[in-house]
């Protein structure tokens, strides 16, 4: 069920661009699955020396390591349930190197949890992500 779920966000996801790149790709299936509360799915994208930077709300911190990272989103997933996800103003910015994606998400539940991402990947793998809590982050009411 949680996967059909998954596959039914991941259609209902505004896409920022017709030639949207894998890094958007991933981007957008790792907040469908925070949305989903779906753990397997939102720990497939991390590179094994991954870091979450949490930045405000009760989960403020930096998390390192898969397993570190695994108990932050459990935490997060049994405190807030299953959430809408609505994306804007999604970018990306790619060269050799890696990719960079920037977006504002906003997840609902029982209140809404804005949120400005900044997520890095390398090797197709993400590397950093960033989670920064911001209550003045505008979304267009649908």
């Amino acid at each position: 069920m949680k996967q059909l779920f998954i596959a039914a966000s991941l259609f209902a996801l505004p896409i920022g661009s017709a030639l949207a790149g894998p890094a958007v790709d991933a981007a957008q299936t790792h907040f469908a699955a925070i949305g989903a509360g779906n753990i397997p799915i939102i720990m497939r994208g991390y590179a094994d020396s991954a870091q979450l930077n949490w930045v405000g709300g009760p989960l403020d911190g930096t998390y390192v390591s898969q397993d570190n990272i695994r108990g932050t989103w459990e935490k997060f997933g049994k405190a807030v349930g299953p959430l809408k996800v609505t994306i804007n103003n999604l970018e990306e910015s790619v060269n050799p190197k890696g990719a960079t994606v920037l977006a504002n998400v906003q997840f609902e539940g029982k209140m809404p949890i804005k949120v400005r991402y900044v997520l890095t990947y390398r090797d197709g793998k993400l590397v950093s992500e960033t989670w920064q809590i911001d209550p003045k982050l505008a979304f267009a009411a649908y």
